[in-house]
C-alpha cells in the first residue's frame, strides 16, 4: 500500500475549507483500502481531537507564537516527518505548507509532490508569489477547484502543469439527504430567504442588507433565515447591525438568526430554506452554495470568482452593480411554486453530478495513481 503525506500549517480539526476538504480525501482513502493507499496528515497540534479520534494517521507538531517561529518549526517538524514516513507521494494543502516545503524540497527530490490551490490566482501578494512560484513549477501538478482559477494561472504565469478537482462538502453531514427534514413550500406559506456566512469582508453583508431592502421594497412578503459565524473581535456589533437592518426591512416576526453553527446544525439549516442567497463579492469556490444544493434549496448568486461553474444557471446570477437582476430572480421563484420546485431539483441533481465526496476522492485517486 502507498504512503501520501499530507502538509498542513493549521491543524485538521479547526473549522476551515481546507481542513475540511483534507478530511474528506484522507477519510475516504481510509474508508476504501481498495485504493491502495494510506493517508498521513502532518500538522499542528489538534485543538478538540485526539489522533485516535481519525481512522488515519497524524502526526503533530506544535505551534509558535510567531509566524517567524512557526515558519522554523514546521520546517523541522516536515523535515524530520516526512523523512521517518517516507511517503510515496507529498500532497501540500496550504499556502503557507507549500512555502515552508520549499526549503526542504531538495532533500526530498524522489518524492513527487502535487498542491491544491484553494483561493485564486490574483488574491496573492507579490512576496508571497516570489516564495510560492519556484515550488510550483517543480511540483507534479498543482490542482485547482475551479476552471476559472485555472485558466487564471495557465494565462498569468508559467506554472505547469494544473488540473481542475471541484471541491466537495462533509459527506458526513450533507451526505445523505432526509425528504423528511426538507421544507415543503404550501400555497399559504411564505417563501423562506436563507443567508449564512463569516463575519468578513468578502461576503459584503451591507450589501446582503441592501439585497434584502431591495426585495422588501418590490412588496414581496417572505421571511428571512440567517446563519452568521463570528471569529474576530468586534464582529458581534457587525451582527447586531446586520440584524437590525434586515429586521427593520421584512419585519422582526419575519427574522430567524442563529450564530456560529456546527456542520450538523448547517446541514438542518439548509432544508428550512427555500431561496439561498449568497451576495459575496469575493469567492474562490463557494462551498456554502453546494450545501445548499445538497438540501434542495434553489441558489440565486453573485458571478464573482469560482460562483458562476459552480451555480451554473446563468438566470441566477447578478452582480453587485446589476442587482436588479438578481431581484427579479427570486421574485420569479417566489411567484412561481412550479420554477422554484423545479430549480430545486435542478439544483440538487447539479450537487450529486459534480460536487459529492465520492467523486472528489474518485478525482484523487486518479491523480495519485499518475504520479505515486
Amino acid at each position: 500500500m502507498k504512503k501520501i503525506v499530507y502538509l498542513m500549517e493549521y491543524p485538521i480539526d479547526l473549522p476551515g475549507g481546507a481542513q475540511m476538504s483534507t478530511l474528506s480525501v484522507c477519510e475516504g482513502l481510509a474508508r476504501h483500502p481498495e485504493y491502495g493507499y494510506r493517508p498521513v496528515v502532518i500538522c499542528p497540534a489538534l485543538i478538540d481531537h485526539e489522533g485516535d479520534d481519525y481512522p488515519f494517521e497524524i502526526r503533530e507538531y506544535p505551534m509558535g507564537e510567531s509566524r517567524l517561529k512557526n515558519l522554523a518549526i514546521r520546517i523541522r517538524a516536515f523535515d524530520i516527518i516526512i523523512r521517518e514516513e517516507k511517503p510515496d507521494l507529498i500532497h501540500i494543502e496550504m499556502q503557507e505548507s507549500l512555502i515552508t516545503y520549499g526549503f526542504i524540497r531538495k532533500h526530498f527530490r524522489d518524492i513527487p509532490y502535487v498542491f491544491t490551490e484553494r483561493g485564486l490566482m490574483f488574491g496573492y501578494r507579490k512576496r508571497s508569489r516570489l516564495f510560492m512560484d519556484p515550488v510550483l513549477r517543480a511540483s507534479a501538478m498543482m490542482i485547482t477547484t475551479t476552471e476559472y482559477n485555472k485558466t487564471l494561472w495557465l494565462k498569468g504565469s508559467d506554472i505547469r502543469p494544473v488540473c481542475v478537482i471541484s471541491n466537495t462538502i462533509s459527506e458526513k453531514y450533507f451526505g445523505v439527504y432526509d425528504p423528511a427534514k426538507r421544507r415543503v413550500l404550501s400555497d399559504g406559506d411564505r417563501p423562506v430567504i436563507g443567508l449564512a456566512g463569516r463575519i468578513c469582508e468578502e461576503k459584503d453583508w451591507p450589501f446582503a442588507c441592501s439585497f434584502i431592502e431591495a426585495l422588501s421594497a418590490c412588496g414581496l412578503d417572505f421571511k428571512v433565515s440567517i446563519v452568521l459565524s463570528t471569529f474576530e473581535k468586534g464582529d458581534d456589533e457587525k451582527v447586531d447591525i446586520i440584524l437590525e437592518r434586515i429586521a427593520k426591512a421584512v419585519g422582526e416576526e419575519k427574522l430567524e438568526h442563529h450564530l456560529n453553527f456546527s456542520q450538523e446544525q448547517m446541514s438542518d439549516f439548509y432544508y428550512g430554506v427555500d431561496i439561498f442567497l449568497m451576495t459575496s463579492c469575493f469567492e474562490s469556490f463557494g462551498k456554502a452554495a453546494v450545501e445548499a444544493m445538497s438540501r434542495k434549496c434553489a441558489v440565486v448568486s453573485t458571478a464573482v470568482g469560482g460562483l458562476p461553474e459552480v451555480v451554473g444557471l446563468k438566470e441566477n446570477l447578478y452582480t453587485k452593480e446589476d442587482m436588479d437582476k438578481g431581484i427579479r430572480a427570486v421574485k420569479r421563484l417566489m411567484e412561481d411554486r412550479e420554477e422554484l420546485a423545479r430549480q430545486q431539483e435542478y439544483f440538487y441533481r447539479r450537487y450529486l453530478d459534480n460536487f459529492t465526496e465520492d467523486k472528489y476522492i474518485d478525482r484523487h485517486v486518479r491523480l495519485y495513481d499518475e504520479y505515486s
